[in-house]
């Protein structure tokens, strides 16, 4: 199954209108500061050194925030909406996270091209029909894939 959508992962955290309005309008900054800490500064005040926090993303989801109001509101802060709703740098600070089980980092490069399994459906029909289209099949697109299969190609899969 494929990551949670920006829009997915709003829902998830359940913000209200005005947070995800605000998130959106306000200007703010990103760094990543590794282990899944994005510092997130709003530069829409003239102070932005006072209104710098780091947001903690877990599995792909914003889950805390050490802004004031992530401590004393009930609900999600625009800090972390502000995150989850810009995709990059909720992709970066996910695979920020990817550890072994011995504490070092998993490399996607270490699999190599005979690691088919990215979670196609079983029933994929990418292959030749769609050579050149950049199209996927419908059960790849139904799963929420936007490309084809790059292992079906000519191998019947």
């Amino acid at each position: 199954m494929a990551a949670l959508s920006p829009t997915d992962v709003v829902d998830v955290l359940d913000a209200d209108k005005q947070v995800e309005k605000r998130a959106a309008w306000e200007a703010f900054e990103f760094a990543l500061l590794g282990d899944g800490n994005v510092e997130v500064t709003n530069g829409s005040h003239g102070d932005a050194g006072n209104h710098t926090y780091t947001v903690h993303v877990e599995s792909g989801i914003p889950s805390h925030c050490t802004c004031p109001a992530w401590e004393y509101q009930p609900g999600v802060c625009k800090h972390m909406v502000a995150v989850a709703i810009r995709e990059p740098v909720l992709e970066a600070a996910t695979e920020d996270q990817q550890v072994r089980a011995d504490g070092g980092t998993a490399a996607l490069e270490e699999f190599g091209t005979d690691d088919r399994n990215d979670d196609r459906p079983e029933d994929c029909d990418c292959g030749e029909w769609n050579d050149g289209l950049g199209l996927c099949c419908w059960p790849c697109y139904r799963e929420g894939f936007e490309e084809p299969n790059p292992h079906a190609a000519g191998d019947g899969q």
